[in-house]
């Protein structure tokens, strides 16, 4: 969906064309009122929060229950305590913070690119870390027998390398971690599988063909819009 701004994804090419219409009917098949769809970012092109909400509405509209986290093009994304009373039943957002749902714990934080000397990116990469540890510790405390961790960029380095983000997640020992930003091209160095006994699902919607991706043990993982570009 473009959002309030009106932006078509097909400019990222014509295998975007409908991207929404095939996601919703792909989802209506597969998803059940009791599942639970995890969003990981980048959900409306809009800049504004009023103007997101009939994007957050038709996601809402879908079935099952709908976790969101915030992807570095979710402008509109506002303070927290705002967003939570603007969404439809259903529908919660993470933030620094964790989630229980039906005995699962959810949690997680944007997360960033590796900085690589940038002293900006170093900030905001450090500040996401912490960011993540607090989310992480809010999920310990919930006792849950599963935790999911939800980033938007991806939580390990090309190829699977390590990275400070990997580190801490291994310190706690989630079960899955899901996350998304790369499309188009970026997709060759997406890493899907078991590390340090984590499973690692990369999940934009173009590398699943705008389908719904099933985690182990039925838990539901899903990109219903993206405002990354492809090369993002």
């Amino acid at each position: 969906m473009p959002g309030g701004d009106d932006k078509p994804m097909n400019v990222f090419g014509p295998h975007w064309d409908g991207h929404f219409e095939r996601i919703q009917a792909d989802w209506r098949s597969k998803v059940r009122p009791e599942d639970t769809v995890l969003i990981p970012g980048d959900i409306s092109w809009a800049m504004q929060t009023k103007d997101a909400l009939p994007d957050l509405l038709a996601i809402g509209a879908l079935p099952g229950k709908k976790i969101l986290l915030r992807g570095n093009h979710d402008y509109w994304w506002c303070g927290i305590t705002r967003l939570r009373e603007m969404f439809p039943p259903g529908m919660y957002a993470v933030q620094n913070d964790a989630l229980l749902l039906d005995g699962i714990a959810f949690c997680g934080t944007r997360g960033w690119t590796l900085p690589n000397g940038d002293a900006e990116d170093e900030k905001i990469y450090s500040r996401e870390l912490q960011r993540m540890e607090m989310s992480l510790e809010r999920a310990k405390a919930l006792k849950a027998g599963r935790l999911i961790v939800m980033c938007h960029y991806p939580p390990l380095g090309e190829g699977g390398a390590e990275t400070p983000l990997s580190r801490l997640l291994k310190a706690y020992g989630p079960d899955d971690v899901v996350y998304g930003h790369l499309h188009g091209p970026s997709l060759r160095g997406a890493v899907t599988g078991c590390i340090d006994g984590i499973r690692y699902h990369c999940v934009s919607c173009d590398g699943l063909n705008f389908q719904v991706y099933r985690l182990p043990d039925g838990a539901v993982a899903a990109r219903p819009n993206s405002g990354d570009a492809e090369t993002d």
